[in-house]
Parts: structure tokens; sequence; C-alpha cells
């Protein structure tokens, strides 16, 4: 094994510091890790039916074209998009899944010292990308599992720029109303950038959820990102979008990378657009998904949190150890402890066998 001398270079305390974010692992590499295979992953909030058909033929048909740099503007995807949204295609801009805008947005807008508040716990990025750039992240407990948002509207000062809200939240599923956001924004000054995070908003069942787009027409500092990722099912692929205020995405322009979507996403983006019925069986799936689990661990005694996404919580007690437990076998779900919440997992919604599988691992596991 090669060992190296430790390098003396000065870094950036705001950089030393920092806590990697936690990326699930690959179904291979656990099932190396542990001998065992045939598993199912059900961590990472993924589409378990996968790609569009349509997607993936698209993508296919394009692999001669990987000579050429891709489209710098991903001008067809943000076309079709435009149609679609009913926005001016200025006002759209497209990231290497929805995250890259996250920490486009605090370059473009966050200097050292400046805050921004956000959820606890909430999609862990958002710290980490603040945290990088020298800003500070104003955390606020959720209540009742919810964003607290009386609290983080009475949290904004002078130095707050950016305000991130996961809706519906990651990791608790939970989802802020229209009713509740009309109410918070009245209470957030002009030069505030409110970046919503809708990543899991084509899950969304419930009523009454903000209609964002009607804010940024209006000409709020507003910010709306949603991905490819996840109902889509491209994750593999990593592309995702914001829309906003014009003189925003300008900005955000000037600091993304000419070439960060690669040809592949933004072709697979467009055919995905068209597979309605992908989309259709996708939530059908996640509904019915979502009812048979919820019901057999209440069976069971365990508390879960009502969700609005692909994902929830269930509260076991030592989260750990029976992520540990589920793992041998053969099972994949996220632990909480990173979240703060060790005494949870969070499960992915997979196909009706998967789930089955699950709650057949779970009555051993947590046992």
């Amino acid at each position: 094994m090669l060992t190296m001398r430790k390098l003396n270079i000065p870094v950036r305390e705001n950089i030393s510091s920092l806590v990697p974010y936690p990326p699930g692992k690959p179904i291979e590499e656990l099932e190396r890790e542990l001998g065992v295979t045939g598993s199912i992953k059900l961590a990472s909030n993924e589409n378990p039916l996968g790609p569009s058909q349509k997607a993936v033929e698209a993508v296919a048909k394009a692999l001669s074209g990987l000579h050429r740099y891709p489209d710098g503007s991903c001008y067809y995807l943000k076309e079709k998009l435009s149609s679609i949204l009913g926005v001016p295609q200025e006002m759209i801009t497209f990231g290497n899944g929805s995250n890259e805008i996250i920490e486009l947005i605090i370059r473009a807008y966050l200097a050292p010292g400046e805050e921004a508040i956000m959820g606890d716990p909430s999609f862990a990025v958002y710290p980490i990308a603040v945290k990088s750039v020298g800003g500070i992240s104003r955390l606020v407990p959720l209540k009742d599992m919810r964003h607290d948002l009386e609290s983080m509207a009475a949290l904004i000062n002078r130095k707050t720029r950016i305000i991130f809200i996961a809706n519906p939240n990651n990791p608790t599923g939970t989802m802020v109303t229209g009713k509740e956001f009309a109410a918070f924004i009245k209470r957030v000054p002009e030069d505030v950038i409110v970046c919503m995070d809708e990543a899991y908003f084509e899950f969304v069942r419930g009523a009454d959820f903000p209609d964002t787009l009607s804010y940024i027409k209006e000409g709020r500092a507003v910010v709306m990102l949603r991905t490819f990722s996840k109902i889509y099912g491209l994750a593999g692929l990593r592309v995702g979008y914001g829309v906003a205020h014009p003189e925003i995405m300008d900005y955000i322009n000037r600091v993304r990378q000419p070439f960060n979507v690669n040809t592949l996403a933004q072709i697979g983006a467009i055919a995905a657009l068209d597979d309605t019925g992908h989309l259709e069986r996708t939530r059908e799936n996640n509904a019915r998904g979502l009812q048979y689990l919820m019901a057999e661990l209440k069976k069971l005694g365990f508390e879960c949190v009502e969700t609005e996404a692909n994902f929830f919580l269930v509260k076991v007690g030592n989260g750990k150890a029976v992520y540990d437990a589920l793992l041998k076998k053969g099972v994949i779900v996220r632990p909480m402890a990173s979240y703060n919440m060790p005494e949870y997992i969070r499960v992915t919604v997979g196909l009706p066998e998967e789930n089955k599988r699950f709650i057949d691992a779970f009555k051993e596991a947590a046992r």
C-alpha cells in the first residue's frame, strides 16, 4: 500500500471543519462488504420502476454523439420546459441535479458572514454548501416534524440572504401548505431569496400545495427547484432545474459552468417529459406502496410519520441496530443518526415485492 507523507498546505477553516454529505452506498458495494447477494435498496428515494423507456431509447440513440460537447444552454430542454411551465426561457436554468443549483444560489448571493435560514432536520446539503463559502446556517428545529415557518420568519435579520424550504421536506416527507406559505412570504423582505426545493413535488397528494410559480411570476425573489432524479427515474444522469426572476437567473448563470448538464441527461429529460404514463404508474405504485408499508408497520406497533413523498420515517428505537440487522438480510434503508434522529430509519417505497420483503425482514430485525 502506498504511504503518503502529510501535506502542510493551509486550508480555510470553514472547509477543514466541513463534514461531507454521507451518500447511500451502491448495492454492489454493500453486497461485497457483507457477502450477500440479491439485495434491495430502499434508501435513496429513487424510482423503483426505473426510468421511462422513452428516455432510455432516446439516450441510446444519442450515444454516437458523445464526442461533442453538450449544449451549454440546454436549449431544447429549456424550450420544452418553458412551454410546460408557462414561463419565459430566461427564467429557467439547469444543473447537475437540483443540488448544483442550490450551490450556485449560495455562491451568487451569500458572502462570508451572511446567513441562510433552514429547517432542522432538512436536506443535508444546505448547511454544507453554506459553510463552504463562509456563510452561517441558522437552523430552526422542526415542529411536529414540519417546518416551523413562524420561527423561521422570526430569525430574519439584516444578514439574512437566503431561506431554504424543502417541500416536501427530506427526511420527514412533510409538507408546507399554500396557506402557511402565503402568510410566511408576507414576512420576508424583498431582498431575501426564498428557495423552495420541490424535489418530491410530483408525489404530493395533499391539498393546498403552494403555487410557487405564481410568486415568481409576481416578481418575488423566490426560486423553485425541481429534479428529474426522483419521479422521472433519471438519478444516474443528474439533471435538475430552477425557475426564478430573470435577474436571479442571470447571476446564477454567471457562476454556472458552461457544460454542467451532459448531453445524455438533456436528451433523457426531454423524452421523460413526454412520458406521462410513466409518471402516473410511478405515482400509483408509490400510493399503494405507502398504504401497504405504513399499515403493516402500524400493525406491528411502530409509529410512522405521515408523508407526501416517496419515502417515510418509522420510529424503531435504535435506528442503527435495525439498519444493520436489515443489511444482513439484504435490505438497505437509511439510518437517521446523521440527521440527529437516531430512533428513526427512512424507508423508500419500492416495488410490491420489495415492500413485502422489507416487512418480512423488518419483523425480525426490529425484535
